[in-house]
Parts: structure tokens; sequence; C-alpha cells
């Protein structure tokens, strides 16, 4: 129980960290900003892993992980602003 809320408590702050850091509007609410936050370490993960950034079995560092989510707010907006 411990891990989930330290994992919804990291997600809070690197979401809150990337909506920060990217201008313009983004999406809204505090379970999207915990998403975006969880989403962004995801993606940082295993976008390393896949450049050969971190080896399997290694966590992203928090730098990359707010660049995970930078990343995936700018993929929201640009969904949303073709409907």
């Amino acid at each position: 129980m411990m891990a989930f809320v330290g994992i919804v408590l990291i997600g809070l702050v690197i979401g809150l960290l990337a909506r920060l850091l990217t201008p313009g509007p983004t999406p809204r609410g505090i379970l999207v900003t915990i998403v975006i936050g969880i989403a962004g370490s995801v993606i940082a993960t295993y976008g390393g892993q896949a450049l050969g950034l971190y080896r399997e079995g290694e966590t992203a560092g928090f730098i990359g992980s707010v660049v995970g989510a930078i990343v995936l707010i700018v993929l929201v907006r640009l969904l949303n602003s073709g409907r």
C-alpha cells in the first residue's frame, strides 16, 4: 500500500513540474496531473532503455521523468488541437 502512495506522490510532483515547465494550456485536474507524471516516468524508463541510456532494472532519473511527462503533455496538446 505504501508503494502505491509513493508512486502517486512522485507522479504528482513530476506532473506538477512538467505542467510548470510547459508553456501554454495543459490538461487540468489533479488526477490528470498524477497520471501524466506516472506515464512520463514510464515513458522515460522504457524510452531510455530503447535508446540505450538505461539498462533493464534501472529506474529513469528524475529529470528524465519530467522530460517524459513534458513529451506526454505536448502529445496530448497535439491530439486535442486536431479536434
